[in-house]
């Protein structure tokens, strides 16, 4: 039987099986995808990450593939990607469906340049016009929301107390609204003296112990309308991501990341 080498590993504890198919060639469906994700009854992860031959034409270092627990593919995914970077064990340009993405190693933590954040109604996509500052909708008691791309759409939601949204029953909701074409992340997000206080609902993941995106999203997101000032922690339950970003600027975001195992699996 073919055994493919895979590595477990997590950023805050948004967890991830990542395989090398950089001199391997590795193709998964969908199926497989959900049955290496499986909690149970495979491996076990909020994502899924191939790491590949960048194109032939570009100047990146590696491509990055990530798949949702649900076997849907998505183009970012920040916490991955600094655990990518952590793999490669260098400051590493990764080729990814949001574009290029430069790591940086530093002393126990790693910076992603996650790129210029997505402000336009298009771009999200959203399913027609509106100010993605605020966005004139609500969903029972999360109102005024923000929206937010990082390679892969975010809604944003800024309350008083983040613990007491029911974000489990909340989140499908909003991830499949037909405002939303590609579906949604949906980021509830409390204003405290110490920085940001964060909960993610991720599309096609459910609720995560951290999102690397939604903390960007939710930073930029808040510095656009003057709630605070970057650099910002921001507090995930999972643990704690810097994130920083200047109006017309790209967003940088810093944290850690750690090995669980190495391992084996026929697929």
């Amino acid at each position: 039987m073919a055994q493919h080498r895979f590595h477990k590993m997590h950023g805050l504890g948004n967890d991830f099986v990542i395989f090398d198919a950089r001199e391997h060639d590795l193709s998964l469906t969908g199926e497989q995808v959900r049955a290496l994700a499986d909690r149970h009854l495979g491996i076990g992860c909020d994502q899924l990450i191939v790491m590949r031959a960048p194109s032939a034409s570009g100047t990146a270092d590696m491509a990055m593939q990530i798949f949702n627990h649900d076997g849907s593919e998505v183009s970012a995914c920040g916490n991955a990607t600094r655990c990518v970077v952590a793999l490669a064990a260098h400051d590493v340009l990764i080729e990814t469906g949001a574009g290029l993405l430069r790591g940086t190693l530093g002393d126990g933590a790693v910076t992603i340049d996650m790129g210029l954040p997505g402000l336009e109604w298009d771009t999200l996509p959203l399913a027609y016009p509106m100010d993605t500052a605020h966005l004139p909708v609500a969903w029972e008691d999360l109102t005024d929301p923000a929206a937010v791309s990082m390679g892969n759409p975010h809604v944003i939601f800024f309350v008083a107390d983040g613990a007491a949204v029911d974000l489990e029953r909340l989140g499908p909701l909003i991830e499949h609204d037909p405002l939303f074409p590609e579906r949604v992340n949906v980021n509830v997000a409390q204003i405290a003296d110490d920085g940001i206080h964060l909960r993610v609902w991720e599309r096609g993941a459910g609720l995560t112990l951290a999102c690397g995106t939604g903390a960007c999203a939710t930073a930029v997101a808040a510095i656009r309308r003057k709630l605070v000032t970057g650099p910002v922690q921001v507090h995930l339950p999972g643990g704690t991501l810097t994130i920083d970003w200047q109006p017309g600027g790209h967003v940088s975001m810093t944290g850690p990341t750690t090995h669980v195992f190495t391992g084996e699996i026929d697929i």
